[in-house]
């Protein structure tokens, strides 16, 4: 066989493979250099950078150097990178011309020939340089010929590929340059072939990816493939990316399992379904395990050869990763995985084998770890191997139940004949396990060699497994685990050590709700309690499987059957009883009181009715059912009326109970809800968001623990409560589900009674329910009589509801309107407000009276005496008919009402009445109408006391004024008489106003209604109440009756006409006839309302017109041009007494008085021009006139209203310097004191005028005589021009247009 043809030696995957770099040319010259080369070149790290995006990485090179051989280059089609040349050198020291053209040029030619036909483009030529031969040989040429002349011939377009090493072997800095140079070289070129064939080699490692689709497509090939790139990740030290590797033939074969389970397999899926004949667990102790890797290679491998072989290669890098915790969690996930893919498989394992190899396996993960950690480590991460240990422990159980270790009788020998089996599966033990003591193979092969053994090995791993569950605080996988340990005892008959095993996971169990496992749990429990001899428990246990729904009918029978069984034995003890919770046996549904307010009066017979919902599947015959009742009497309990004690019962008197929280004492349901929120962190450097995500606020609420529950399955303790006083109903039978049980007593003795314990017997056992919640109670009472008045007007829909207060409230000396409740004691009585619009006066109100006479017997000739107030009145109809209840609201009888009524006193007499009854009866009263002198601020009249109603102060202006009417009362049934106040409210609100039109005079009346209801107004008159034969009030309007709808206005006016001088001032009286319109012609006539006001300076004195004149030459005025303002001012009568104030002065031919006029624009469309207010010396005669002559100018075009002109009484001062001042002196001061609060008034002439006394000057004016400034009444004053507009024009020049529009 030729050279060339002869096999390559296998290779040894182990951790020793570098990246092999071949040496050519002068061989004796590198191995001088070896040594140094070998050391210097992994010392410093170089940056690899990696294609895709892949974050750089610094690495550590070393290479494995070997003399060049044309078969160590690639073939075409080889993918093994491991036997992959990456880096080619050239060594070579020659430094004679002679000596490179006859060898050194020939062998270079010829090694780059061979390079260039495997298609090798990673080469270097060294040249090293040796001062020692250059001495000894004189004739040679300079270093840098031989150099240019190797570039020239073989790196003519690569010159970096060839570098020079100068006495490698010296020690000097210029060595060390040398060698810097030379080894940053050899890294740059070794990265460089690094990434471009890994590179290549992952793009053909994608493609034979992608073509799984296809028939021919193997899955062991592409695993040899991507295992040969993690070799290559692993000999550069890179861990992660060689382990990134394995997991992603991890993921790849998994979704092929999955995908061959729902239906899609692919062809190679059916090498790994083999049937499983070796089941010697995982093997982590060594790197590699060829005999596995060549049997995938040889596609030999079965399913669990492949797991084992995949998973021993991901320890392996885990643990270089310092990961070993990792270790633990992956191997747990890769037992269970692979349990379940051997079923999508379908892969057939003998009985055992299964549990052998992940028994085997635990152990195995367990040990490897412990190997490469201390104790300390381990320790305290128990949480990571704690699973590991439960599953060993669980497969060692089934392995013992499956070879028969359990049984109490032994193995037979079919058990011993499975235990051969399953040891021979196991295969002789492994090399590297052989010496060690407890190596998996031992323990296995131990436990299933007896039972004994099997028991010391199991109960050693439960205790182990429970003692880490509980350290960690995993409670409940502990209780799990000594559920297994107790049903183990239960199959040794050790009944006394599962109790505790059974009674701790079922308090678990209970603690958080899992139904199905509490079922299972309690069945145990109630097996092991009957063997144990505990009756009680037994009993209780039964009854709550009996009710237990996750059972099967049969078995709840059974479970109920047993109770029956044993109350019907006849018991040694006849006294003794058996006291169970009823919440597994019955549950109470609902209680209904008949009366339904729970409120009986002494002597009467109270019905209680009873939901039960028999949780028992059997009927059940219950010799009695007894109901408990504690009696109490509280301090004052005498007092309590059956209304009182009605507001605190149930309206329908039907009480639901809340569903029983058994089995669960803490059901997931009664958790509170979760409180999620969003979180984010940012950076603090730049406010980036760094992460998000949800956090949960109150998840110590929602994780704490609940061991400290008390179980429902210990003793109960409940104690049965013996008293006087008891609720007993006899054979009954509970039928399943809902049953009724009605109980009656007759109320004997007044007082609280409640409902305490609810038992039901059954033989000697007794189901007791020891609270009632929430708290049933009735009530018996001995009532006082009382009195009950209230309102029956018409009330706003929107009122408030009657409220009750405490007797402390009682004391208020204010009279109240509202509800009023008295008995004979004066100082017990209740009051509850009522809406404030309940009663209008004026019209008849209807008030009811309610009497519940309680112990008192009302007789013939009882009666009740009102007596009268002045202002309202009690209507006497003869069809008034009082009508009497029975207690709970039956009627009992009627009759008509006797009402005799005098100047003081009105006797209502009541009709015959026994104890406990209620009388109702209604009675009209009428409240005078009246308003309130000048505009409702004034007290009403009469002895009545009226008051404005604060429920609503953001509109004192449109609140009804009230007037509260005090009665006072005497019943028969006490000496005491109370005083109690009705209030009226008056519907109407009237304000008056007087108009003018030049002299002529008008006053409008205005009518409001405030009230819920519509009027309907007749008959208005206005009356001058001085009764002036000068004056006449003309009626202008001419309806004789008009309607007032609810929050509506009517007005009215009249005409003043006078024939002499009119009076300073005009008092009038406004009244109005009202009826309600809704209602018939009423029995009685209404009296009219009135309303009183005061009218003063009423008379017109002056008339001011103004008019704006354009400019000369233009037809109108224009925006920014001064337009004339002519103001006249004409006096309208000669002196009249309103005229005879300190203003006045009298001159030979006349009087006069000096005025001040104002002109002001508010509205700001007019800019007055030069002085806007002086004073005139107006003469006091008919028709004289002042002018007044101004310039203003419009600011706006359009339809401008005309500035505003004020009229001022100008008023000396009355110090003796005034006759020195020169009035106009004070208006250009602009000192004086003006008093202009008659503007603002609407209702001005209604007032009298009021001075202003002037503040504290400016400086410069202090301590010189002021004038004063008097606004004249609105009613003197007639401004003729009001309402007229001037149109104004823009300007031609004007760009913005600007339009006042009114």
């Amino acid at each position: 066989m030729d050279a060339s043809e002869e096999p390559l030696p296998p290779v040894i995957y182990t951790m020793e493979n570098k990246p092999i770099v071949t040496c050519a040319g002068d061989q004796n010259l590198f191995t001088s250099v070896y040594p140094t080369l070998s050391q210097q070149l992994p010392r410093e790290p170089m940056e690899w950078r990696r294609s895709y995006g892949r974050a750089p990485k610094m690495i550590h090179l070393e290479s494995n150097f070997v003399q060049f051989k044309e078969e160590l280059l690639p073939k075409e089609g080889n993918k093994a990178l491991l036997t992959f040349p990456f880096l080619h050198i050239y060594w070579t020291e020659c430094c004679d011309t002679e000596v490179y053209k006859a060898t050194v040029k020939d062998d270079l030619t010829k090694w780059q020939n061979v390079l260039k036909a495997h298609s090798s483009v990673d080469w270097l030529i060294v040249i090293v340089e040796n001062d020692a031969k250059k001495k000894n040989k004189t004739n040679i040429l300079p270093r840098t010929s031989i150099v240019d002349k190797i570039r020239n011939d073989f790196c003519n377009k690569q010159s970096d590929r060839c570098v020079v090493l100068s006495d490698p072997l010296k020690d000097s800095s210029r060595t060390q340059e040398s060698w810097n140079a030379f080894l940053t070289k050899l890294r740059t070129l070794l990265l460089m072939s690094f990434t471009k064939n890994l590179g290549k080699f992952e793009d053909d490692m994608r493609t034979l990816r992608e073509k799984r689709t296809e028939p021919g497509w193997s899955f062991c090939e592409y695993f040899m493939v991507q295992e040969e790139l993690a070799f290559v990740f692993e000999m550069l030290q890179q861990f992660e990316d060689a382990l990134v590797q394995y997991d992603e033939l991890d993921a790849l074969f998994s979704q092929y399992v999955v995908n061959f389970g729902a239906g899609d397999g692919a062809n190679w899926l059916t090498f790994f379904c083999q049937p499983v004949k070796s089941w010697n667990g995982l093997i982590l102790r060594k790197p590699i395990d060829m005999e596995k890797r060549e049997s995938i290679q040889r596609r030999e491998a079965t399913l669990l050869d492949l797991r084992s072989y995949l998973f021993s290669r991901q320890c392996t890098l885990l643990l270089f990763l310092q990961r070993p915790w990792e270790v633990a969690q992956r191997a747990l996930e890769l037992l269970h995985n692979c349990v379940q893919e051997l079923k999508l498989l379908e892969v057939s394992v003998p009985p055992g084998a299964l549990d052998c190899w992940v028994f085997l396996s635990c152990l195995e993960v367990l040990q490897r770890i412990e190997g490469c950690c201390d104790r300390a480590q381990i320790d305290s991460n128990i949480a990571h191997t704690v699973g590991l240990w439960s599953y060993a422990t669980e497969k060692l159980k089934s392995l013992g139940y499956l070879c028969g270790l359990v049984s109490e009788k032994g193995p037979n020998s079919e058990d011993l004949n499975r235990t051969v089996d399953l040891l021979a599966g196991l295969g002789a033990e492994r090399p590297e396990t052989a010496n060690t003591a407890q190596s998996p193979y031992k323990k296995l092969k131990e436990a299933l060699s007896s039972v004994e053994a099997f028991e010391k090995h199991y109960l050693d791993l439960s205790h182990a497994t429970i003692e880490m569950y509980t350290s960690i605080g995993r409670i409940r996988s502990a209780k799990f685990v000594g559920k297994d340990l107790a049903e183990f005892y239960m199959r040794k008959k050790a009944p006394q050590k599962a109790e505790i095993y059974l009674q701790g996971a079922l308090k678990n169990y209970l603690a958080e709700g899992w139904a199905l496992p509490i079922t299972h749990t309690r069945k145990q429990l109630a097996e092991c309690q009957k063997h144990l001899g505990q009756i009680e428990n037994y009993l209780q246990t039964s009854s709550l499987l009996a009710s237990d729904h996750h059972l099967t009918e049969e078995e709840r029978k059974h479970f109920c059957q047993e109770i029956l069984d044993f109350a019907s034995q006849p018991s040694d003890n006849p006294g003794h009883k058996i006291v169970l919770p009823m919440q597994s046996f019955a549950q109470l549904r609902d209680l209904h009181f008949d009366p339904s307010n729970a409120v009986v009066h002494v002597g009467g017979v109270l019905c209680i009715e009873i939901t039960m919902y028999s949780q028992m599947p059997v009927p059940v015959h219950v010799e009695q059912i007894v109901v408990n009742v504690h009696f109490s009497i509280e301090k004052n309990s005498y007092r309590k009326t059956a209304e009182w004690l009605t507001k605190h019962k149930t309206s329908n008197g039907i009480i639901n109970f809340p569903p029983e929280t058994a089995p669960f004492p803490v059901s997931q349901n009664s958790l509170p809800a979760l409180e999620l929120y969003e979180m984010f962190e940012r950076s603090p450097s730049d406010n980036s968001l760094n992460t998000t995500g949800i956090i949960c606020r109150n998840v110590h609420m929602l994780l704490r623990r609940q061991e400290s529950s008390s179980s429902l399955e210990m003793p109960s303790g409940v104690a049965l409560e013996e008293g006087a006083h008891v609720l007993r109903c006899s054979h009954v039978t509970l039928e399943p589900g809902a049953n009724q049980i009605t109980f009656r007593t007759q109320a004997k003795e007044p007082g609280t009674y409640t409902l305490r314990q609810l038992c039901a017997s059954v033989g000697s056992v007794w189901f007791v329910l020891p609270h009632i919640y929430p708290i049933v109670q009735y009530d018996v009472y001995s009532q006082e009589p009382q009195l009950h008045v209230e309102p029956l007007a018409v009330q706003r829909t929107s009122g408030p509801k009657c409220a009750g207060i405490s007797p402390c409230q009682q004391a208020s000396s204010q009279p109240c309107s509202g509800v009023l409740q008295f008995c004979s004691d004066p100082v017990y009585w209740s009051w509850c407000q009522m809406s404030q619009d309940s009663l209008l006066a004026g019209i008849p109100q209807k008030v009811k009276f309610t009497v519940t006479t309680g112990h008192y017997t009302i007789k013939n000739g009882d009666s009740l005496q009102l007596s009268n107030a002045e202002a309202m009145l009690i209507l006497c109809q003869a069809e008034s008919r009082a009508m009497v209840y029975s207690n709970t609201r039956e009627q009992s009888s009627d009759a008509a009402l006797r009402i005799q009524s005098s100047d003081k006193v009105t006797s209502i007499s009541l009709p015959v009445a026994p104890a406990y009854h209620v009388i109702e009866f209604e009675l009209e009263v009428l409240s005078l109408p009246s308003a309130p002198a000048l505009g409702g601020e004034s007290d009403m009249l009469g002895m009545a006391e009226p008051h404005r109603k604060h429920k609503d102060k953001q509109k004192t202006g449109h609140c009804m004024v009230t007037t509260d009417h005090k009665v006072s009362i005497d019943c028969p049934w006490s000496i005491y008489s109370t005083v109690i106040a009705l209030t009226f409210s008056v519907p109407f609100r009237t304000t008056h106003a007087l108009l003018s039109s030049g002299t002529r005079k008008y006053v409008q009346v205005c009518v409001q209604n405030l009230s819920e209801l519509d009027f309907q107004l007749s008959d208005s008159y206005l009356v001058d109440t001085s009764d002036s034969t000068d004056l006449q009030l003309v009626p202008l309007n001419t309806q004789s009756q008009q309607p007032i709808y609810s929050k509506q206005s009517v007005f009215f006016v009249w005409e003043l006409k006078w024939t002499e001088e009119p009076p300073p001032s005009l008092h009038c009286r406004f009244s109005v006839g009202f009826s309600p319109a809704s209602e018939e012609q009423l029995s009685i006539s209404l009296k009219p309302y009135t309303y009183e006001f005061k009218v003063e300076n009423f008379f017109t004195l002056y008339n001011v017109k103004a008019e704006i004149f354009p400019p000369s030459g233009m037809e109108y005025c224009r925006t920014g041009s001064l337009c004339s303002l002519e103001v006249l001012i004409t006096r309208l009568s000669d002196l009249l007494e309103v005229d005879k104030d300190e203003a006045l002065t009298e001159s030979d031919e006349h009087f006069s008085t000096k005025l001040m006029y104002e002109v002001v624009d508010n509205s700001s469309n007019w800019a007055v021009c030069g002085k806007s207010c002086g004073v005139i010396s107006m003469p006091v005669a008919a028709r004289a006139t002042h002018r007044v002559h101004m310039e203003v100018m419009p600011l706006f075009a359009g339809y401008l209203p005309l500035p505003d002109v004020r009229l001022f009484k100008y008023l000396p001062h009355h110090s003796a310097h005034s006759s020195q001042l020169d009035a106009d002196s004070w208006i250009e001061n602009d000192s004086l004191s003006v008093d202009k609060h008659g503007d603002d008034q609407p209702d001005s002439s209604s007032l009298k005028s009021r001075g202003s006394v002037h503040s504290a000057c400016s400086s410069e004016h202090k301590g010189l005589p002021m004038p004063r400034l008097q606004a004249l009444p609105a009613g003197q004053v007639f401004n003729s021009s009001s309402g007229t507009q001037v149109l104004v024009i823009p300007s031609q020049d004007d760009h913005v247009l600007e339009v006042s529009v009114t």
